[in-house]
């Protein structure tokens, strides 16, 4: 059955037409009561001006000397993100690279750091910079027991102060940390060679002491590791290395412990120090290598 639909009367309409007209303005002049600009007043927006970027970054070093490196932070980076091509944002970036840092933040600092070798790798601050992210490394490297990537990373980083800015301010502590370093560095080769001799897994020691003597000569784990070599290849019966090893000891350190130790062990199997020239440990005793 088709529903029947219903339409008012002319007559109808026009009494009801002026009614729903009165009703439809009514939300409209309730509105109109409730605007509070009715009495001709204009909104204008509330803008705070941005502060200087001298401001900004004067506020920044004072907080920085007060040691509140938080707040000192953000100005700086306020500064990059209000005056991002001004003269301010390069020393501002510089200077947020040195609170994360001083902050012990340095994942932080060597990500601001190397932006600012990025944006400005010719400056003037530039080596303080990458020293900065030197350190960043430095300051967070573990004992020898632990991983040694971040020894790695900061030996990387020094040399290259050490490289691209030799006549610098930091290049002298770039050196002295860089044999800081490779000692660390031997120190964990040593580590893990101890444990593979004490496990009687020679030929892997041996790797492990011949890495120091190639790379780390200049440190102080270098007189254990001729030692430790002579002791492991001795176990291997390969006897003209352990001589090898054993002479180069005692001509670079003959007051050494190591040494006499060493000479006694040989003399105890009925042979004693006697330096081959075709082995690989002399001929990595032709050139000693520092970075």
């Amino acid at each position: 059955m088709t529903p029947m639909l219903f339409f008012p009367s002319k007559a109808r309409f026009r009494m009801i037409g002026p009614l729903l007209v009165a009703l439809a303005l009514l939300p409209v002049a309730a509105c109109d009561s409730m605007n509070p600009f009715d009495k001709g007043e204009v909104y204008k927006p509330e803008i705070k001006p941005d502060l200087p970027a001298e401001k900004l970054y004067n506020d920044g070093l004072a907080a920085a000397n007060e040691h509140d490196y938080e707040k000192a932070t953000k100005n700086f980076k306020d500064i990059n993100k209000i005056y991002p091509y001004s003269q301010w944002s390069k020393k501002a970036l510089l200077m947020e690279t040195y609170s994360h840092y001083s902050a012990r933040e340095f994942e932080e600092a060597g990500a601001s750091g190397k932006r600012f070798l990025q944006l400005y790798p010719a400056d003037a601050d530039a080596a303080y910079a990458a020293y900065l992210i030197a350190n960043s490394y430095y300051d967070a490297v573990l004992d020898v027991s632990r991983d040694q990537e971040r020894a790695e990373k900061a030996l990387v980083a020094f040399i290259e102060v050490v490289q691209r800015w030799p006549k610098s301010d930091y290049a002298s502590d770039a050196k002295a940390k860089i044999m800081v370093l490779r000692d660390q560095l031997a120190g964990r080769e040593m580590e893990v060679g101890r444990f593979y001799l004490q496990k009687r897994n020679y030929t892997a020691a041996i790797n492990r002491f011949r890495v120091v003597v190639s790379q780390y000569q200049t440190t102080n784990q270098i007189e254990e590791a001729l030692a430790r070599l002579t002791e492991a290849y001795l176990a291997l019966g390969i006897v003209n290395e352990a001589e090898t090893a054993a002479s180069i000891l005692g001509h670079n350190f003959p007051d050494s412990q190591w040494y006499k130790d060493t000479y006694a062990l040989l003399e105890s199997k009925g042979t004693a120090p006697k330096a081959n020239e075709e082995s690989w440990i002399s001929k990595a005793f032709k050139s000693v290598k520092i970075y």
